[in-house]
């Protein structure tokens, strides 16, 4: 009898355990994991009568883009634009550089040709100008300066980004400037690298290349790359701790935290140590073992050490 007794007991007990659980991970669990805790946006634009698809589908996607969610991760609380059934977060969206003349032709995420590690190169593009890493100053010149631009007007920046300073967990990079490289005059007047008149040639060139043959075209893009290196800089050029970084992140406002955090060891490690990215087949398909390059004796032997 008592046996019997004590498996319902025990029975009940589950039971209450799991209700407790479920409750506990509806309460707190749920909503960090697949909701919005806030949504905050504008009555849904409607398309007019008679409005075609491709309308239809602008109207949308502006509405979206004005909707936004708030939602706390309990580290961190993540703002970004809201899609009404949409699982994962959405993330930031990119402010696009209106001054910039590499950006006129290849956007605001240039990278994709390196697939393995395009998306950690286009973020930096949110706050680094494309010059910075793809101009170098030759042997007989002297280094370049660098200044934060207004990602609107040009125009360099008399104080720090906002971003930069007081939030940039929030801001993700979208201080609404970048770091851009130039040259000191006798005077002590900054240049970019590229300018005005370097914009103006590229927007007059996008108006008239379709008038232009091909060979007339491809003279005036290698005009418009003449300064670029065929070679950019490496990750281990500003992430380094063992020198001076490449980009004064100091002269340019950065917080000794964020310094600190930029050049650590943990990040120049991770460069040093890991050159050679290896996915599994599946996030690369069509490619074989074959395809992939072999590990280095170094590689070898931390993976000995880990058996």
């Amino acid at each position: 009898m008592l046996p019997n007794q004590l498996k319902k007991l025990m029975g009940k007990l589950y039971a209450i355990a799991l209700i407790v659980f479920a409750v506990w991970y509806g309460y707190f669990i749920y909503p960090i994991i697949f909701s919005h805790a806030e949504h905050h946006g504008l009555d849904v634009v409607t398309a007019k009568a008679g409005a075609s698809v491709e309308e239809k589908m602008l109207q949308k996607v502006m509405s979206e883009q004005k909707s936004t969610a708030t939602t706390d991760l309990g580290y961190t609380v993540v703002k970004e634009q809201y899609v009404k059934g949409h699982f994962h977060h959405v993330g930031m969206t990119m402010e696009k550089d209106e001054t910039s003349v590499c950006a006129r032709c290849h956007g605001s995420v240039p990278h994709s040709k390196a697939k393995p590690i395009r998306a950690f190169l286009n973020m930096h593009a949110f706050f680094i100008g494309c010059e910075t890493c793809h101009i170098k100053a030759k042997p007989d010149q002297a280094p370049w300066s660098f200044r934060w631009y207004d990602k609107i007007t040009g125009k360099i920046l008399t104080s720090n980004p906002k971003g930069l300073v007081e939030t940039e967990k929030e801001m993700h990079g979208n201080y609404g400037a970048k770091i851009g490289p130039g040259t000191l005059a006798s005077d002590g007047s900054f240049n970019f690298l590229n300018g005005e008149r370097e914009r103006a040639f590229v927007i007059d060139y996008l108006k008239n290349k379709d008038a232009l043959n091909s060979t007339d075209q491809s003279k005036m893009k290698k005009v418009i790359h003449r300064l670029v290196d065929e070679k950019p800089l490496l990750c281990d050029n500003c992430h380094t701790s063992s020198q001076k970084p490449y980009i004064p992140f100091d002269e340019l406002g950065y917080p000794q935290r964020r310094i600190q955090q930029i050049t650590s060891t943990e990040v120049v490690g991770m460069l040093q140590k890991y050159r050679d990215f290896y996915f599994p087949r599946f996030v690369m398909p069509g490619q074989t073992r074959a395809d992939q390059p072999a590990p280095n004796a170094e590689q070898q032997a931390d993976a000995s050490k880990a058996r």
